[in-house]
């Protein structure tokens, strides 16, 4: 039974008192709100489908992002947790003063709409959502927070797009490993050159110890990838070539097992060499236009289908789960395809 009592402040405190239920009190500033309210959760203890929902109308936005950055987020990939702080910073700035409780799926729709307004591509909207969407699964499954469902669940997202489809000219091709083995350190013509043959992720080539590298077999094992699967990857005879050339660099410090290897930190210790500025001053000055070092996958992968490996053995070099998302990184040059065609007209 449900009680009602005007406190100091003005405002009207409602208790409810149900045998089988724990004392739940909320206050109001108006009785008629506070009936409403009792009322209602009254109801919902008679059907047995009462959640107590004071935790997640105290817990904001910001608060639940926070614990979610300290707990969740460290069990992942050093990637995704850079990833994540940005999104969350995002997400924050413009959502972070709602409880979790009032964040309704048009608060969370009108959020995705100004995104994109804005002109964020509408995959990097989709991860924001995404990650909006996973702090509320873990608050519902693991804190107990007291929430009825997943607001980004009722929304549309955006759809990931088609992919780029930017394919490396001959001529880029020729001007950029030029540039690149021209350059003082030979580990950026090293990362460019082997991200063609190989078609392995930049932070997958970066992070390469020795053992990794087996020359005799011709092969490069990868433990830690992007979807958590690892893989092993065969060498084409230019891509052994460098790896031994890589291995056989005279000044690599003998303490250190990272093939591409940066200069110490203030710890001393070294970590994976970055190139993020020099390629895109080498791109600049070599007048290449909207070239990312992601996109040599992408050029790797569609000569692998064009040099006529099968789906299957291509994904199972390129690390790719499905033919879906395979498809999404091969992009055949129409005239490439044009002699292939007569010589199976000519059959």
């Amino acid at each position: 039974m449900a009680t009602f009592t005007k406190t100091l402040s003005g405002k009207y405190k409602a208790t409810i008192r149900r045998s089988g239920w724990p004392t739940v009190c909320k206050s109001f500033r108006t009785r008629r709100d506070a009936e409403d309210w009792a009322r209602r959760t009254e109801d919902e203890m008679v059907r047995g489908v009462y959640i107590q929902r004071s935790t997640a109308e105290r817990l904001t936005v910001a608060a639940a992002l926070e614990r979610y950055l300290a707990e969740v987020t460290p069990t992942k990939k050093a990637l995704t947790r850079r990833a994540e702080i940005t999104k969350a910073k995002q997400l924050v700035g413009r959502l972070g003063k709602y409880s979790l409780a009032a964040l309704t799926p048009d608060v969370v729709a009108g959020y995705r709409d100004k995104r994109l307004e804005e002109g964020k591509a509408a995959n990097t909207v989709r991860l924001e959502l995404a990650l909006l969407s996973h702090l509320y699964t873990v608050a519902i499954q693991e804190w107990r927070v007291g929430l009825v469902y997943n607001p980004v669940q009722q929304i549309r997202r955006p759809s990931p797009g088609q992919g780029r489809e930017r394919r490396l000219a001959p001529d880029e091709e020729v001007a950029l490993i030029a540039a690149a083995e021209a350059h003082s350190n030979p580990m950026f013509g090293w990362a460019v050159k082997l991200a063609l043959h190989t078609a392995m992720r930049s932070n997958e080539l970066l992070t390469l110890t020795r053992d990794q590298v087996d020359l005799r077999r011709g092969v490069v094992r990868l433990s830690d990838t992007k979807n958590g699967s690892s893989r092993t990857v065969p060498l084409s005879p230019p891509a052994r070539a460098i790896f031994q050339e890589a291995l056989d660099y005279p000044i690599r410090p003998i303490d250190c097992n990272l093939i591409f290897f940066g200069e110490p930190g203030k710890d001393g210790k070294r970590r994976p060499y970055q190139f993020s500025k020099l390629w895109a001053d080498t791109l600049k000055k070599q007048g290449i236009v909207d070239l990312h070092f992601h996109d040599l996958r992408h050029e790797a992968v569609s000569r692998l289908v064009e040099a006529g490996l099968a789906d299957q053995e291509v994904a199972s070099i390129s690390g790719h789960k499905s033919m879906q998302m395979l498809r999404r990184y091969t992009h055949l040059r129409a005239e490439d395809l044009v002699a292939k065609l007569e010589k199976a007209i000519r059959r």
